[in-house]
């Protein structure tokens, strides 16, 4: 990897942001390949790659599921695309089952950072462990047992101005050697 492409990478980390308003224009299929993809090259447990995805451009159904997941989806609304990050346990690894939860979250955070990365703007919408929430999106999915809905992903073309956050970095934070 150049210099470039590691600056590259380090700032699509650090200028992503959540969009929560979109402009109504599609994403193109190999964008959207891409994101799905991009979700697909993260570490999981063992490899088992315990996790599915749901995707959602129908508009009636993106407010569907921003009803199912509480008033701080609403970014849903006027998405170009949802997508339902699940969990699958039939797939988890055996012995470490709830990995299935991080194995998801590091899925999500890829889609989302390789949707920056393409000028796509995007928002994490919560869903596990909000059990209201993931009864009601697996009741309208009509899931099987074994597919926990894990979270929700808006993305479109961001109709805001993306807001830097000065703040990221914080040195309270950091412990060297020990507390």
């Amino acid at each position: 990897m150049n210099k470039e492409q590691k600056q590259s990478v380090i700032e699509n980390i650090m200028t992503r942001r959540s969009i929560r308003n979109f402009t109504g224009q599609s994403i193109i299929p190999d964008d959207l390949h891409t994101i799905l993809a991009a979700g697909m090259s993260g570490p999981s447990c063992a490899d088992v790659r315990d996790w599915s995805f749901i995707i959602v451009t129908n508009k009636e159904m993106l407010g569907k599921m921003a009803d199912a997941n509480g008033r701080y989806a609403d970014p849903l609304r006027n998405a170009a695309m949802g997508i339902l990050v699940c969990g699958d346990l039939q797939r988890a690894f055996k012995g470490a089952e709830d990995y299935w939860i991080i194995d998801c979250s590091i899925a999500a955070q890829n889609m989302i950072l390789c949707a920056h990365s393409l000028g796509i703007g995007s928002v994490w919408l919560g869903t596990w462990p909000q059990m209201e929430r993931v009864k009601e999106q697996a009741k309208l999915f009509k899931l099987p047992e074994h597919i926990i809905p894990h979270s929700v992903l808006a993305f479109g073309y961001p109709a805001e101005k993306e807001q830097r956050n000065v703040k990221d970095f914080d040195d309270s934070r950091i412990h060297m050697e020990q507390w």
